[in-house]
């Protein structure tokens, strides 16, 4: 992925955005509707997530489903 790709991904999910995982097609992926929160984008464009439940598997934009969650109240 290129730097410009990458700045834009940084922009959108900057680090404390609060996610929920839609689906994701790993066998260790963290279930549907984990919460989880953006710790940044790596260098090849993967964003990185603390998940709730522990896990920190990083969300591939172009492959998984997620949406950024505006307010848990």
């Amino acid at each position: 992925m290129d730097r410009n790709k990458i700045q834009e991904l940084e922009k959108r999910y900057p680090a404390g955005t609060r996610i929920e995982l839609i689906q994701m097609d790993d066998v260790a992926s963290p279930p549907p509707a984990t919460l989880g929160t953006v710790t940044g984008v790596d260098g090849i464009g993967d964003i990185m997530v603390h998940w709730d439940n522990g896990s920190g598997l990083n969300l591939v934009p172009e492959v998984d489903r997620f949406r950024v969650v505006k307010d848990e109240a």
